[in-house]
């Protein structure tokens, strides 16, 4: 028979096996669910980054993209390298053009240029809301940058301009931009002994008329293109130049951000025209955008697309500059900007209350999945050289 003392100590052994047996079992256990877990790494967990492999392909392997139907698309591709830069810009009706862009004497007041409003180290734009004109008015829109506008079927924001020749004129005699007569400007710069040889060199006469001024003008801007970027390396096949996080960024600018419906192609833009939610009808800020030119009401609010290349060249964003932050604009975006349409009641009694276009849609991105789409569009960002200034004739 055995002492109770005795099954006293079997039951304390047992107990013992027990609990060491149920630890080690347990660190095995753990010791598997961290199989191939980096502790050192401080990368955000997979959560959707195993798509990245599938970029690291030519374009034509990429996942397909999310299209609305009827949205005209065309895949991104690289920048086509622009070879001939320096020839061009050594070119005689090119140095014209740059030598008429920086001078301020285009202007009434002698104070105000081209390049006030569209500097080469701020993006060809001014990185302030507004810009400054003729006796300090504030002009009512941000300032497009000029960057790529050769390819450019519309310009302005509104898009009332058909060509880089109608749209040089328009500053240039804008009351609160440049104020100069437009039939006065040929004979003041005719007065300018320096611009004879230039206008000989470049039109083969030294006659200087206002038609030749616009051209010299155009030509040149059309010289003023983006650099390659990162992203542009990736596609070209250099695929460590985009980091994971990018990547990802790009996935969701294809898919479920929804960008590529409007921002696409090499220069990412479907040049057209589209009401994101920014008019601020009957408010502060107040902006109908296409309207003003076509008077259609389904153009109130509407604003051509920008191109996203060199984007952070080019802040502060939008048409009324108000957004200065890449992470708030991506909030506006996730949002799909639903809340400001108006009641169907509000309508019928206001044809003119705009709508926000179909294809903003609430796209319910993650903290990390926005942070990602940030991390992609400044990897857009590619120029960087500075443009000197020109000697200006006298």
């Amino acid at each position: 028979m055995i002492k109770t003392s005795h099954v006293f100590l079997l039951r304390f052994i047992n107990y013992k096996l027990m609990t060491r047996l149920t630890i080690f079992f347990l660190f095995v256990s753990i010791l598997f669910s961290c199989k191939g877990v980096d502790f050192n790494s401080n990368e955000p967990e997979d959560d959707g980054y195993s798509i990245v492999a599938s970029y690291k392909n030519p374009i034509e392997e990429w996942p397909k993209p999310m299209i609305d139907e009827g949205v005209e698309w065309k895949e991104m591709k690289p920048l086509r390298f622009n070879k001939t830069l320096f020839q061009d810009m050594n070119k005689a009706d090119v140095v014209l053009g740059k030598t008429l862009f920086f001078d301020p004497r285009l202007s009434s007041s002698n104070q105000i240029s081209c390049s006030s409003c569209h500097h080469p180290e701020m993006g060809w734009t001014t990185h302030t809301e507004k810009s400054t004109g003729h006796n300090h008015s504030l002009s009512k829109r941000n300032a497009p940058s000029l960057f790529n506008v050769f390819m450019r079927d519309r310009l302005f924001w509104d898009g009332r301009s058909l060509s880089l020749e109608e749209q040089a004129l328009s500053p240039i005699s804008a009351h609160d931009e440049m104020n100069m007569d437009p039939k006065k400007i040929a004979k003041k710069i005719s007065e300018i002994s320096g611009y004879r040889k230039l206008f000989k060199s470049a039109f083969g006469s030294d006659e200087i008329n206002l038609e030749k001024i616009l051209k010299a003008l155009s030509t040149f801007q059309r010289t003023i293109k983006s650099q390659s970027s990162r992203v542009d390396g990736f596609m070209r096949g250099r695929y460590e130049m985009l980091n994971k996080n990018e990547i990802k960024g790009l996935h969701l600018f294809r898919t479920k951000a929804r960008c590529v419906n409007c921002h696409h192609g090499e220069y990412l833009t479907d040049h057209k025209f589209h009401n994101i939610g920014l008019t601020y009808y009957k408010r502060d800020q107040e902006d109908l955008g296409r309207y003003n030119v076509t008077k259609k009401a389904e153009d109130v609010g509407r604003f051509l697309t920008p191109s996203l290349r060199d984007l952070l060249n080019t802040r502060p964003w939008m048409h009324n500059g108000l957004f200065d932050d890449l992470e708030g604009i991506v909030n506006i975006y996730n949002s799909g900007m639903k809340m400001l349409n108006p009641s169907k009641e509000k309508k019928a009694k206001d044809s003119l209350y705009p709508v926000t276009d179909v294809l903003m849609k609430p796209l319910d991105l993650s903290a990390q999945e926005k942070k990602d789409l940030v991390a992609f569009l400044k990897a857009l960002n590619g120029t960087k050289y500075k443009m000197p200034i020109p000697d200006i004739p006298k």
